[in-house]
Order: structure tokens, then sequence, then C-alpha cells
């Protein structure tokens, strides 16, 4: 089922750009698709979709998949400059804000630096949960999320 989701996302993007998880998340329903949007989220990373002014599209723009393009993860420094907004330490944590669907990869990318002073992450939709062990290490987790965010 997850194969025949992601080729229906794969389709409908091939056509135009999708403005919001929302909205795909209702055209995949009208195809007899039901998910949530932790589901959506996951396939939209996995697809490494891109998302612009117009809303979601695929990477190449075309749906075929492009064997020059680097199947190597976005960087962690790649997502905050494309998705975040604020980074703000409260205690041992740290919550960054992002743009509309920004979260869920800008989580992913900071699970896998695997940070030793990062304990884990949750993401919402605009917002990552950033968990650290105490206010030091959270303190020194925002100065180096911040650092991304001005360059």
């Amino acid at each position: 089922m997850k194969h025949q989701r992601l080729d229906a996302i794969r389709e409908l993007l091939s056509h135009s750009p999708v403005p919001n998880q929302d909205e795909l998340r209702r055209m995949l329903r009208r195809r007899g698709f039901r998910v949530t949007q932790a589901t959506l989220s996951r396939d939209i990373h996995e697809l490494r979709l891109l998302k612009g002014p117009s809303g979601y599209s695929l990477p190449n723009g075309n749906g075929a998949h492009d064997a020059a393009v680097d199947d190597s993860s976005p960087s962690l420094k790649e997502m905050i400059e494309s998705f975040a907004v604020r980074a703000q330490q409260a205690m041992n944590q740290v919550v960054v804000s992002t743009v509309m669907g920004g979260a869920p990869p800008v989580a992913a990318a900071m699970d896998r630096e695997g940070w030793t002073d990062v304990l884990g992450t949750i993401a919402g939709d605009d917002t990552v949960l950033v968990i650290c062990p105490d206010t030091r290490r959270a303190g020194e987790v925002e100065a180096r999320l911040r650092t991304m965010l001005e360059s």
C-alpha cells in the first residue's frame, strides 16, 4: 500500500505543485488513500519533495527518478536554512519554529546529525521540540542552530 501511495503522490505532483500538506492529503483521500499528517510527512521526506512558494513539487520536476540526483540526505544546515524561522531555548529543550510543513524534515536532519547533546526530537507541522539532557547543553544546541539560521 505504501508504494502505491508514494506512486500516487508522484503522479499528483507530476502535473503541478500542491500548495500544502492538507491539500495533498485531500487529493490522496479522493484516490482512496487515507493518511495521517505524520504518515504524509514521512512520505514527503522519503520522496524528498521540495517546498517552494507554489507548494510541494518533485525534486527533478517531472516525477521520473533522476540518476544524477545525489541520494544523500540534505544536511541539517540546508534544512535549517530552508525551513527554520527561529530557535529558542526553554530549560533543557530548544523549540525550533519552521515554515508550515518544515518541522518533519528539520527534525529528521537533526536526528541524522547524531549530536550527543540531543536526546531526541519531536516534530509537529511547524515546530520541532529538541530535547537535551540539561539546560547547558540546550543552550549550546540553541547557539549552533542560531548560527545556522544567521548564515
